[in-house]
């Protein structure tokens, strides 16, 4: 991340506007802003599943029975499920001793829970779409819309044959090693829906993986006078067209014609969503707290001849993704095949890591570096929000004031145009948020704002305040490994703690893509492939070396997961310009920078991901594999 020609120069007035804006939304409830749904008796019907048949599930035979034992349990239906299975399936074990719980009705994860119009990957598909050289499958579109992404996981379950091998409307509760006879014992809780009550099930498992994502569970911000609110209200995730007219493939809102409607957040998701609001309600209310950074998507049909062009080539999958990664980690692998928003976004590099490790005393340089990178590339979108928004004061209200590794960045071309129309307001809270709700209204600043539709986009519940972080709390399962070591605890007293990030000592056959000490990318999809690749590969192996007779157990060492947590610690320092970054889930609300205590910095640090970028990640995992001892894992048979 060199200075010099062609890099500009940060301008320090800049970044004092980054700290001035960020201060304005760091609030000192933290991350108790937010209602947490499982514990809401008042609020848990935000959190219910609207697509579920209840009566269709209860009709068919379970894929899962009480005392069942599995070879393979996987938590989560999503694209890291499907990964995983798939790539155990490629490594030579069968489908049919795979089985899938999932708290949803399908498969797709957070494409299955989100449906709301205008829904698309931000990624374009021809990277983000997983298994795409094997499935010979061209998308229709260069970022794919919602519904073709939950049918082409609907696919991919069925080439692999697991298409039937799935519980759904299920939770993992407990799962609870038995070291006599090599099994996690797991306790499921299988929702039947309001007609039946729920069906408690034990079952055993050999391998048990954990891959429930980070975008499903709504996040809800406290909003004083919620309770007493009279209007239609949901959350984006859970969108209710039986309130906006259309359906999860037709998104046309009739229904809103005659409606006021109010959309809390301007993130991600309402990026997406507020085009096609604007295009049918009678007036929309925008409420933003933090303006996203909105650049070019280009949106444009797949050309069939473009097509053959890129997939004429074995292995293009990979070296497409593999050029992406390199570009937004400031580590460009040749040209820019990809040659979109995202893939000119060197300096997002502060989010994911780049090549080279950054030491103490070269942080201030490394940082000035990245916000001399980042610079251009953000005045460009501040400048084409004012050529776009043509009234002055709402295209100012519009621009980001932060990083772009500070928050998600956002391609769309029809959001920004979306604040020209004559019924749609704007209504900026100056990083406050709203005040709270009356009877028919948003109130902020003491204005308030009448709406017949309340719309929360507000996020996703990634973690809880105090919470250890470990992957058991974000599936919400109790792991208790070997000894009855609490997962919790343990990641609460030690900190993330782990062997390649997939595995920690003390819970044999329990596997988990990462992301801490693992390297990421903007391409969530790249990682989980990567990595349920490496852990089938690992399994195969370590079968073939003791046989498979049900009784294998693999178990990282001690000893190489402490080594495994220096080499982090060691590329932390890359990571350092999130300090000071503007609220949001990335950094818990702001939580983080409120961390002072040396050792519990030091805790944090080594369980963050992989600062030298995932190139440097993919070529440390390549050489570990190439050595063919499975190094660090302590494998053994009928022991």
């Amino acid at each position: 991340m060199e200075s010099g020609p062609g890099v500009a120069v940060a301008d320090p007035t800049i970044r004092q506007k980054y700290i001035d804006e960020r201060n304005k939304r760091v609030r000192p409830e933290g991350l108790k802003q937010f209602l947490k749904l499982a514990d809401s008796a008042e609020f848990k019907y935000l959190d219910d599943d609207p697509w579920v048949d209840h009566d269709a599930f209860n009709r068919a035979t379970p894929a899962i029975a009480d005392g069942d034992d599995v070879k393979f349990l996987l938590v989560g239906a999503g694209f890291g499920g499907l990964l995983f299975a798939a790539n155990l399936i490629k490594a030579g074990f069968k489908a049919a001793d795979i089985r899938i719980v999932d708290i949803a009705g399908g498969f797709g994860g957070t494409w299955y829970w989100n449906r709301y119009p205008g829904l698309m990957c931000d990624v374009e598909s021809y990277i983000y779409l997983p298994l795409l050289e094997e499935m010979g499958y061209m998308p229709k579109h260069r970022y794919a819309y919602g519904p073709e992404i939950r049918a082409y996981s609907e696919q991919i379950a069925q080439k692999w044959g697991f298409a039937d091998k799935a519980l759904f409307r299920a939770s993992c509760r407990s799962a609870q090693w038995d070291d006599a006879a090599k099994r996690w014992t797991i306790d499921i809780t299988e929702n039947r829906g309001p007609k039946e009550p729920k069906k408690e099930i034990k079952v055993t498992a050999q391998y048990m993986f954990i891959a429930t994502g980070t975008l499903n569970a709504p996040q809800i911000p406290v909003l004083p006078g919620f309770d007493k609110f009279k209007g239609q209200h949901f959350h984006t995730s859970r969108w209710n067209y039986d309130i906006t007219g259309g359906s999860d493939v037709d998104w046309t809102l009739e229904k809103l014609k005659e409606k006021r409607v109010g959309i809390i957040g301007t993130g991600a998701t309402a990026v997406q969503a507020i085009p096609q609001l604007a295009k049918w309600a009678k007036h929309l209310y925008v409420f933003q707290r933090t303006p996203s950074s909105v650049d070019v998507r280009g949106q444009r049909p797949t050309d069939p001849e473009e097509w053959k062009n890129i997939t004429s080539t074995q292995g293009w999958h990979r070296t497409r993704g593999e050029n992406f990664n390199s570009q937004i980690s400031n580590a460009p692998i040749g040209e820019n095949i990809i040659n979109d928003g995202w893939s000119r976004i060197s300096a997002y590099s502060g989010l994911i890591g780049s090549p080279g490790i950054v030491t103490p005393e070269k942080i201030p340089e490394h940082v000035a570096k990245l916000h001399a990178c980042d610079f251009d590339r953000a005045e460009n979108v501040r400048a084409r929000t004012s050529e776009v928004v043509k009234d002055p004061a709402t295209a100012e209200k519009l621009k980001h004031w932060y990083p772009s590794w500070c928050k998600r960045p956002a391609f769309h071309d029809e959001y920004l145009p979306a604040f020209n129309l004559r019924n749609v307001t704007l209504v900026d809270t100056d990083g406050k948020g709203v005040d709270g709700l009356t009877e028919d209204a948003v109130v902020v600043k003491g204005t308030s704002y009448p709406i017949d539709v309340l719309i929360l986009s507000t996020g996703f519940a990634l973690r809880v305040e105090g919470g250890s972080g470990s992957p058991a709390q974000g599936a919400g399962v109790k792991v208790i490994g070997r000894d009855g070591l609490d997962m919790d605890q343990q990641w609460l007293k030690e900190g993330a703690e782990t062997l390649h990030g997939v595995t920690s000592h003390g819970f044999p056959n329990l596997f988990w893509p990462g992301p801490l000490q693992a390297g990421v990318t903007a391409n969530f999809t790249f990682t989980l492939a990567m990595l349920s690749s490496h852990i089938a590969q690992i399994l195969a192996e370590g079968e073939r070396r003791v046989g498979s007779s049900g009784k294998a157990t693999v178990e990282a060492t001690k000893a190489a997961q402490d080594a495994w947590g220096f080499e982090v610690l060691m590329r932390a320092a890359s990571l350092a310009g999130m300090s000071g970054c503007t609220p949001s889930y990335l950094n818990s609300e702001g939580v983080l920078d409120k961390i002072t205590d040396p050792q519990a910095q030091m805790k944090m640090a080594r369980g963050s991901i992989w600062g030298e970028g995932i190139a440097s990640y993919q070529d440390v995992l390549k050489a570990w594999h190439d050595e063919g001892e499975l190094k660090g894992f302590e494998i053994k048979g009928n022991v």
